[in-house]
């Protein structure tokens, strides 16, 4: 990350607070909390039983190993449901108005082999904060085989990245497991990030290593010293589960940001970003699919990243109700709204993108 600071415009301010009045008024005149309600709690309870009930059935040792694997397929889909409909919310403080709660819940992603205090580093202070912003948003930085934006160096690799982007999008949580983690911790100590977020790094590196291996332990160790199933067959399930969790995480972040349209914006000289804030963060981020509900339903409403990036502290289960004032309210003041209307055509824009992305001007 770059060490130099951004600035936002701040000369004219009207858009984001008659969009903050208009938000704080819906929730005041329904009588409504921001934070998690019931259908949220029991959405907790689907997700976290996605991923946990195939592991107990696993454990319980009472099926032929051929029939583990498509346990392991649905953990997958345990693990990103995780990801967007708990971990999510809770680490961007928006689950409960209770910290405790949300620091709990925040670790469920250190229960299926990531580190919430990195994520909260590189998705709450980088990515939110410096949305396609390049070296400061660690989202769209150089990756070697990849190109999210136009600012960054074009090799002859990249080419061919709207075609090999699919495959390495699933090995995405699965670096994270394994590698990731540990060169993020290792970077945002260098960087100052952990003292920043008010974490020390000797508090930082022991919570990783024993939540690794308590991952380790619970999923293979245990597996194998109480079953029948060999460390060969638990350490199989892992990669299937993060194969799937890595490509389902993936395209449902993507195409939020690395699409037609949006924006990937420079400072200038004096490190200052051209819009104000808010008005950054809708020409840097897409809707898509928002009329699909299902969808929504699991993918924890990340579909409305517009309303998510806006009010990032507000409970997902609320975005459909108050993307209609962010709509209206931007057309108001002529601030671009960009948004997909299905899954399909929010995937095909972003293979678009990496495809332009990946070829000379």
């Amino acid at each position: 990350m770059s060490s130099r600071v951004i600035h936002f415009n701040r000369e004219d301010l009207s858009f984001t607070k008659e969009l903050n009045r208009r938000v704080n008024d819906y929730f005041k005149s329904k009588g409504i909390s921001r934070y998690a309600n019931t259908t949220m709690k029991v959405k907790t309870a689907v997700m976290l039983g996605l991923y946990l009930v195939p592991y107990f059935l696993i454990i319980s040792n009472i099926l032929p190993t051929i029939y583990l694997y498509p346990l392991f397929f649905v953990m997958g889909f345990g693990i990103a449901g995780i990801g967007f409909s708990i971990m999510h919310d809770a680490c961007h403080g928006a689950y409960s108005r209770n910290k405790l709660v949300n620091k709990i819940l925040g670790y469920s992603l250190n229960l299926v082999g990531g580190n919430a205090t990195n994520w909260k580093i590189q998705h709450n202070v980088l990515h939110h904060t410096y949305t396609n912003v390049i070296d400061h948003d660690d989202d769209i930085s150089p990756r070697g085989l990849f190109r999210f934006t136009p600012h960054t160096e074009l090799k002859k690799v990249h080419r061919y990245q709207r075609y090999y982007a699919w495959f390495f999008y699933s090995l995405m949580s699965l670096l994270w497991v394994v590698f990731k983690d540990f060169r993020q911790l290792r970077g945002y100590g260098k960087e100052g990030l952990l003292k920043k977020v008010g974490v020390s790094p000797l508090r930082a590196w022991t919570w990783l290593i024993f939540t690794k291996l308590f991952y380790i332990g619970y999923f293979v160790v245990l597996p194998v010293m109480i079953t029948d199933y060999s460390a060969g067959t638990m350490i199989s399930g892992i990669l299937i589960s993060h194969l799937i969790a890595g490509f389902l995480l993936a395209i449902v972040f993507q195409p939020a940001h690395v699409v037609e349209g949006v924006d990937f914006p420079l400072q200038d000289d004096s490190g200052k970003i051209e819009e104000e804030w808010t008005v950054h963060q809708m020409k840097t981020t897409a809707d898509f699919s928002r009329k699909n509900n299902l969808f929504s339903y699991y993918v924890g409403g990340l579909n409305y990243q517009v309303e998510h990036h806006l009010f990032p502290t507000i409970c997902h289960v609320h975005y459909y109700d108050i993307s209609s004032i962010v709509k209206e309210t931007a057309e108001e003041f002529g601030v671009p709204y960009y948004y997909h209307g299905n899954f399909a055509n929010a995937l095909k824009s972003h293979y678009k993108l990496l495809k332009t992305l990946g070829q000379a001007a």
